[in-house]
């Protein structure tokens, strides 16, 4: 009978972009349970792992490191004529094997190591193998003084040469600044228009709601009102939420907006929030959560990024006042900027007269693909988008 089954991707790691075999976390001969990581995928939106399908023994390897993986490609196989306690013996290893997987490690365990500058060779491993895990970082972060973690030497230098070091691209960088260039120089002509906006009254809503949605643990943002907003002003310019065909524009009927999500120096991910225009304040804010989340710690699969029709870039986060052009996230023809909220002295007039008033503010753009929209659509979405959350409770 044969016991050989094959080693290929979940149905949800089938969809999306292309992968690439970032690395084999197995060698042929290891035993593994159902349910390990096995290998790690990368694609330009996100990093995964695949997992063993059943307990057993690797018995091939088919994908080399570095090659690209199909929906449908078959990256290796396990034989399953072992017992579950079979499995759990550790296989002795021959001498040309490294003797464990601590170094194997996956996404956010990699992330975690990075952003606070560890040597993987001073943390324990919990894993198989020896593999190290998310949760033995963080307890090697918790219980460690921060006076005694090693710091990174300084690279050296040749002599006479201007300081400096390399860091090569990763996988999804390279495919981030392919993405960009396509869309800004080869796809869609960039058009982008300004708007002005007083967050005076989504402030003092999100401060007598917060409790409330905390309490039913989810944390209330700016971003989540953005979203409300972004899915009126669709509904008034559908035009904005759709997709340019030389013959035709696809105006979408759901809205589904992709909210980008810096991960710190690493690159950056649009998990989508879908059926926007379905949602209530607080079902918006929950599903925001749920996917900024996953994004951060490392969890997004391809699935989670499918199907965006228009896209959010909340960049004043990180301090930017304006953005311009942020570049279309193509086949989309659409993309709204929201700039740092600040305290700005602005004329108010009233029926009786003007007077200069302290009022947070932060400015708001639209970029367009010129070919699929017109100034005069881009600024109607504006209006409506700064009216709404301008008039919030109203």
């Amino acid at each position: 009978m044969n016991h050989l089954i094959d080693i290929t991707l979940s149905e949800q790691q089938r969809e999306g972009t292309q992968a690439i075999l970032q690395q084999w976390l197995v060698a042929v001969g290891d035993k593994v349970k159902a349910d390990d990581p096995i290998a790690e995928l990368e694609t330009d939106k996100v990093t995964m792992e695949v997992c063993a399908p059943k307990a057993g023994v690797i018995k091939e390897l088919l994908i080399a490191t570095g090659d690209a993986v199909t929906p449908d490609a078959v990256l290796g196989r396990l034989d399953t004529h072992q017992t579950e306690a079979d499995i759990g013996i550790p296989r002795k290893r021959d001498a040309q094997q490294p003797p464990c997987a601590r170094h194997l490690v996956g996404p956010a365990v990699r992330r975690l190591l990075r952003q606070h500058n560890l040597d993987i060779g001073l943390i324990d491993g919990s894993g198989r193998d020896g593999r190290v895990t998310r949760n033995d970082v963080l307890s090697y972060l918790q219980n460690t003084p921060a006076d005694t973690k090693p710091e990174k030497p300084s690279p050296a230098t040749n002599p006479g040469s201007t300081p400096s070091h390399r860091v090569e691209h990763t996988s999804m960088r390279r495919h981030i600044a392919k993405h960009m260039v396509e869309s800004l120089l080869h796809t869609s002509p960039h058009v982008t228009s300004v708007f002005e906006m007083d967050m005076t009254n989504v402030i003092e809503h999100r401060r007598w709601h917060k409790k409330e949605f905390l309490e039913q643990g989810v944390n209330l943002t700016f971003t989540a009102y953005f979203l409300a907003a972004a899915a009126l002003a669709i509904k008034a310019v559908p035009e904005v939420n759709a997709r340019f065909h030389e013959d035709a524009l696809e105006i979408f009927d759901t809205v589904n907006i992709g909210v980008g999500t810096a991960l710190d120096d690493q690159g950056l991910v649009v998990p989508v929030i879908t059926q926007v225009q379905q949602k209530n304040l607080l079902q918006i804010a929950e599903a925001l959560q749920t996917q900024t989340n996953k994004a951060r710690e490392g969890k997004l699969v391809a699935a989670d990024m499918k199907n965006g029709t228009f896209t959010l870039s909340n960049h004043g986060v990180s301090g930017s006042l304006l953005a311009s052009p942020i570049v279309i996230n193509q086949p989309q023809v659409a993309i709204l900027g929201i700039g740092k909220l600040e305290k700005r002295a602005v004329v108010v007039e009233t029926p009786h007269r003007e007077s200069i008033e302290i009022r947070p503010r932060c400015y708001v753009t639209l970029t367009i693909d010129h070919r699929a929209l017109d100034g005069f659509q881009a600024n109607k979405f504006l209006s409506i988008f700064v009216n709404t959350l301008e008039c919030w409770g109203q």
